[in-house]
């Protein structure tokens, strides 16, 4: 009977075993190969390093606003001009002929306004050409979204008109003062 015991001990033990080295045969199996791993680290480093055109977007679009500011007029343009205005007032004599004070109170304060609007359309025309301009210098193949250029181009187009009406303005050219003779 002793022999049966210890020839069922040895089954129990010898179907454990079996168990064990199937356990341990099913999780090689769903080990992934060294091989593949270092391409999967190395597709998500290039994915990481490689840029994403945000920032080119940011500033076809800051140029784009920035010449919109400059044909509508800005906050800082309106409070210069109002300053000019007063400063105007301020330093024109009462003796001063009307010509003198319409300068002095009035077109002053017109050419702070162009020039604000000026500086504005500018300073979009410059961010607008440099976006347009970032992809030859970045990574070679690396194609600019059709997007940032559109945009970048309607800030160009916006600046440059800007520029145009600012000289225009400042000059009297376009809605110059009225003549007070």
């Amino acid at each position: 009977m002793r022999d049966m015991a210890t020839n069922a001990v040895d089954e129990t033990e010898a179907t454990q075993a079996t168990t064990d080295e199937k356990a341990v045969d099913t999780t090689k199996s769903d080990e992934v190969p060294e091989t593949e791993v270092p391409a999967a680290a190395e597709n998500a480093q290039t994915k990481e390093e490689s840029p994403s055109g945000v920032g080119q977007g940011a500033a076809a679009v800051v140029s784009a606003a920035l010449g919109v500011v400059s044909l509508t007029g800005s906050w800082i343009g309106t409070v210069a001009s109002a300053r000019q205005n007063l400063v105007g007032q301020l330093e024109t004599a009462q003796n001063a002929g009307v010509a003198q004070q319409i300068q002095a109170v009035y077109g002053d304060a017109w050419q702070t306004t162009a020039l604000w609007g000026g500086l504005f359309a500018l300073i979009a025309l410059v961010v607008g050409v440099v976006t347009l301009a970032r992809p030859a210098f970045g990574t070679p193949g690396r194609i600019q979204a059709p997007w940032i250029k559109s945009v970048a181009w309607a800030g160009v187009a916006l600046g440059v008109i800007g520029l145009f009406l600012a000289v225009l303005k400042y000059t009297g050219v376009l809605l110059g003062l009225p003549s007070a003779s």
